[in-house]
């Protein structure tokens, strides 16, 4: 073999290695959306979403803080920590706290054939088939061909609507509907019937 070859050959492979070194270390892509929420045209809190990819793995993560007013003053945060993998839910975790003491734990999660379902640390559900979709992908996906999607905050199964023109209408299990709007794939802002209090969400520019 003529030395050129083997210089050839030999660039060759230090290149195949240096591309297989870089691909075995993809960092993860995150996205991150923020919005206010607003009550009687006066924000009222905000809500910021999460998206990180890596490999397999998607993790989402969503920290709402809410301060407004009913018969006296209230405090409420949530957050969502949830996890899919091969575009199906492995794991979903909601706190609530309201006015700083501990209200709600709920989980789920995948046990080899069937989801788990517990509140405050007591197994109440179980849910047999498989979770593509669940209420916090509607910030970073539109249901587009979506007809349902899983609540991670009650653990039942919402009905999703298209209305057209990128907006779709939610209807829960207490029978509330929210509205999403969307833009270019996103979440621009959703009108929310949380039962006693009604607001809206808007992305910041």
């Amino acid at each position: 073999m003529s030395s050129i070859n083997q210089f050839i050959i030999g660039s060759v492979v230090v290149f195949l290695g240096l591309f297989s070194s870089t691909t075995n270390d993809v960092r993860p892509i995150k996205s991150t959306l923020v919005f206010d929420i607003i009550s009687k045209n006066k924000i009222i809190g905000d809500l910021k979403a999460t998206k990180i990819i890596k490999d397999s793995k998607v993790h989402y993560k969503c920290i709402t803080s809410i301060n407004t007013r009913i018969i006296k003053e209230i405090q409420v945060n949530y957050e969502y920590d949830v996890t899919f993998e091969n575009n199906k839910l492995k794991k979903a975790n909601v706190l609530i706290d309201i006015n700083d003491k501990p209200y709600a734990d709920i989980l789920t999660k995948w046990e080899i054939a069937y989801y788990q379902i517990s509140k405050n640390d007591k197994n109440e559900l179980v849910v047999e088939e498989d979770i593509k979709y669940a209420t916090i992908l509607l910030y970073f996906v539109e249901p587009v061909n979506i007809e349902r999607c899983y609540s991670e905050q009650d653990g039942s199964f919402n009905t999703i609507i298209p209305l057209g023109n990128h907006s779709y209408k939610k209807i829960n299990s207490k029978n509330h509907e929210n509205i999403y709007y969307y833009k270019y794939g996103f979440l621009e802002r959703a009108e929310i019937n949380g039962g006693i209090v009604k607001f809206e969400i808007v992305v910041q520019k």
